[in-house]
């Protein structure tokens, strides 16, 4: 069976579609991720995730190291038996966690000491660590340990930031090779880091590919800097990764920025937007977000979306998930939330048909026209 491999099937203009082959299931490009943080997918359960269209998910190396702990995950066998998903799993590699959401933090060469959000607890994530971390959990696609700066710092303490994360690549790629069976049958993605600036992208894309990875990540972006500015970097960062690998956008995003981040030659995506949305009464359509909390709701007897083929659409009105947000229900959390992921994998199934049918610039330029009308 094949470990890993990417097989790009046509190109339209910059975007790509194709599909990444490992030994739990192929991945079709471009690719959403729902996120999994804790070993689920908020709200859903794992085989209607797989009907939503998904073929891979995310996990959480911060959150889960922490709780229930990934020793302990492996002793249960491993991520994929213990939450109920047979298909591959990323796993990120906890260090933007670290960084944002731990107040009490040490960062050194050899890695980031941090407390504990849940109970103040001190831990050691280094590059060794994490790929420990990944491998006890089982991780399809694991991610290299990195450093994720505000893109607001001073020039120097970026590139300061992002040549110790080139650093921690190289350690990361050691340990992954050192993880025996594990690293002969998972994936290792380097990070490009570098902020905003051109230069700083290409060194780090130039050391990250020196070393060697299965797929690079474009990280460092949808951290405040607006989209304008993402754009911007992506009009270069994509192209200065190798062209025959997976090119992954980290947490991104809104419908729109998929599609131009499609558009600058991105391959797969990961973002909690779907479903933190759908928790919060948010409801993607190809008509652009609704909010459900909304009183003008409460009498309508259509669908969220007319075009959406998913349960929630077929089955309920907005007038039911209007009362259902409304009345604090968990129902609409989780009808909405599904919804929310079957929209999202309609929109890369729809980018994937447009690429191989030559028809990508009509396709997004009929989905913007469509979704930021309102």
């Amino acid at each position: 069976m094949t470990r890993f491999a990417f097989d790009i099937h046509a190109t339209d203009g910059k975007a790509r579609t194709g599909t990444i082959r490992m030994m739990r299931g192929d991945i079709r490009t471009p690719a959403f991720m729902p996120v999994g943080t804790a070993a689920t997918v908020k709200a859903m359960k794992m085989e209607d995730v797989r009907a939503s269209g998904a073929d891979i998910i995310l996990g959480n190396t911060y959150h889960l190291m922490l709780r229930p702990g990934a020793e302990r995950v492996a002793r249960l066998g491993g991520l994929h038996k213990f939450g109920g998903w047979e298909r591959p799993i990323l796993t990120d590699s906890g260090g933007y966690q670290v960084m944002s959401l731990s107040d009490l933090r040490k960062i050194t060469e050899e890695g980031v000491t941090f407390a504990s959000h849940l109970d103040g607890s001190r831990h050691l994530l280094s590059p060794e660590r994490s790929m420990e971390i990944q491998r006890l959990l089982g991780s399809d696609i694991v991610m290299c340990f990195d450093e994720c700066p505000r893109a607001d710092q001073p020039r120097d303490v970026i590139a300061r930031s992002m040549e110790m994360s080139m650093r921690w690549a190289r350690r990361s790629r050691d340990a992954f090779n050192a993880g025996g069976e594990h690293a002969e049958r998972s994936a290792l993605f380097g990070i490009q880091q570098g902020a905003l600036d051109e230069g700083l992208r290409k060194a780090s894309a130039d050391a990250l590919t020196d070393i060697g990875f299965d797929g690079y990540a474009i990280g460092g972006l949808a951290v405040g800097e607006g989209q304008e500015a993402m754009f911007a970097t992506l009009d270069f960062a994509p192209e200065q990764l190798p062209a025959d690998r997976p090119r992954y956008l980290m947490g991104v995003g809104k419908p729109d920025d998929l599609v131009g981040a499609v558009e600058r030659g991105v391959d797969m995506f990961d973002c909690v937007l779907p479903t933190r949305s759908g928790r919060n009464g948010q409801a993607f359509t190809w008509h652009g977000p609704l909010n459900m909390r909304n009183a003008r709701h409460a009498e309508d007897t259509g669908p969220l979306d007319e075009r959406c083929p998913c349960p929630t659409c077929t089955k309920y009105s907005r007038a039911y998930l209007h009362h259902l947000h409304k009345s604090g229900e968990m129902l609409g959390a989780m009808l909405l939330t599904e919804h929310n992921l079957w929209f999202y994998q309609q929109l890369m199934a729809g980018m994937r048909a447009a690429i191989a049918e030559g028809r990508f610039t009509a396709f997004a330029a009929d989905f913007r026209r469509d979704y930021l009308a309102r």
